[in-house]
């Protein structure tokens, strides 16, 4: 075979791998890093189904994500010494008691739920976080999914739109796999995310 049709082959197998890749794995999203005010914060109050105030999340925009902590106590018997499924979800409403008013995931990017999915993760995936046996929270989460604000291109979006955002606790671990949240059950404790009031 002549290195001409050699190299023509090599092109084609390439076109073909390229073209299977395409199909079968979800487009990347969008770096918005050039976009992004690093130290831009938000925060809100963790309420759980008794609408009692278990503690608080906190917000901090970096060049490559948002960084998401979570501080609380006082969550139920039922819901210690194990893992949780949390994720963000679509509307700043923590208001009715099985707090579906927040909607579903933030998911523009329309990509299937889990971290471990190969057709995801969708904007509202985070880890896993563990409540401790005294029922005591304390988690630090990080994500490039989402920003807190700025322009919408519709795949990366900003937590704090027209509508808002909330951060929502599962009653059980999120597999990070299966639809719609992996398997993560009811809604725990909810937060509605708003921005930081200035020092």
């Amino acid at each position: 075979m002549s290195k001409f049709n050699t190299a023509l082959l090599l092109a084609v197998s390439g076109l073909a791998v390229s073209a299977c890749s395409a199909e079968s794995t979800p487009a990347p999203i969008a770096n918005k890093a050039n976009e992004l005010v690093p130290g831009a914060s938000a925060s809100g109050e963790l309420i759980g189904r008794d609408r009692s105030t278990l503690g608080s999340v906190s917000l901090t925009q970096g060049s490559s994500g948002v960084l998401i902590r979570i501080e609380a106590s006082g969550l139920s018997e039922d819901a210690r010494g194990a893992w949780h499924g949390v994720h963000l979800h679509s509307v700043g409403d923590c208001s009715n008691e099985d707090f579906t008013s927040s909607s579903g995931h933030i998911n523009p990017s329309m990509r299937q739920h889990g971290l471990l999915n190969a057709f995801g993760p969708d904007n509202a995936d985070l880890s896993n976080i563990w409540v401790a046996e005294d029922g005591s929270l304390h988690a630090e989460l990080h994500t490039t999914r989402v920003f807190l604000e700025g322009p919408d291109d519709g795949t990366l979006p900003a937590l704090l739109d027209g509508d808002g955002s909330a951060l929502v606790i599962h009653a059980g671990p999120d597999d990070q796999t299966s639809q719609p949240i992996g398997g993560a059950g009811a809604r725990i404790a909810c937060a509605v995310i708003m921005t930081s009031s200035a020092d």
